[in-house]
């Protein structure tokens, strides 16, 4: 029978609050999760949340405008109460942005043919009600994922191989929902990063040999990220046992 203060899967409820470290003042909102389990919370109105973890696991707190602090949950943490964990404000610097528009010269038939044409393949990802580039669409374009997939010195096999706990945890992170909602508003792949133990890199790495665009790269959220690197090693997962 569980002790008290320790849920039924053997770990813990660790509470604490996340304050601003400049002002004191409890923040509203600002998304835990504990990369060990990959489950996630967010604190409530006075910064307060609790969530399931054992000694020796690791917390990544992140909030817009503050800069992400990673915890390694302690003893103390849990025989003390009201454990206050600060976060630090950024400092953004306003550099100078430079405009550069399209040369358009007011006569439509003229200025279509001078903007860019996006030829990138659009591609349905599970769980998301639009779909959103893929790579180019030209006929062999299936054929060479597929192929290379099948391929044992492809570097996509190499790159799943070489991280396979990091891969297994991929369906785990999509289970939970507070972490998908934290990932739907990210852009910078920090958070992605932690929870995979990944570096941007392998990540790039592995869409790319999944046949997915620059832009898809540069424009997607860390959520369809996630989803897209899911579709593709769960294909690879199938392809692979036949092989």
């Amino acid at each position: 029978m569980a002790q008290e203060g320790e849920t039924a899967s053997g770990g813990n409820l660790l509470e604490a609050v996340v304050i601003n470290a400049q002002t004191d003042r409890p923040l509203e909102s600002v998304h835990v999760i504990n990369l060990n389990q990959v489950i996630g919370t967010i604190t409530d109105r006075e910064g307060a949340f609790s969530i399931q973890a054992a000694v020796n696991d690791t917390l990544y707190i992140s909030y817009l405008g503050f800069k992400p602090q990673k915890i390694r949950v302690t003893n103390d943490m849990f025989k003390f109460e009201e454990t206050k964990i600060a976060l630090t404000e950024l400092a953004y610097a306003l550099e100078e942005v430079i405009v550069q528009p399209y040369q358009l010269t007011g006569y439509l038939e003229v200025d279509v043919k001078n903007l860019p044409i996006n030829n990138a393949y659009q591609y349905s990802i599970s769980g998301l009600a639009v779909s959103y580039e893929g790579g180019s669409k030209t006929p062999g374009a299936v054929s060479k994922v597929l192929g290379a997939i099948l391929n044992p010195a492809d570097q996509l096999r190499n790159i799943f191989g070489r991280h396979p706990q990091q891969m297994r945890k991929l369906r785990k992170i999509k289970e939970d929902d507070q972490i998908r909602d934290l990932l739907a508003s990210k852009f910078d792949r920090t958070t992605l990063m932690e929870l995979l133990q990944l570096e941007r890199v392998d990540i790039e790495d592995i869409l790319t040999n999944c046949n997915y665009s620059k832009s898809f790269l540069m424009t997607a959220n860390d959520l369809q990220i996630l989803d897209a690197m899911s579709s593709c090693y769960e294909e690879f997962k199938v392809l692979n046992r036949k092989n």
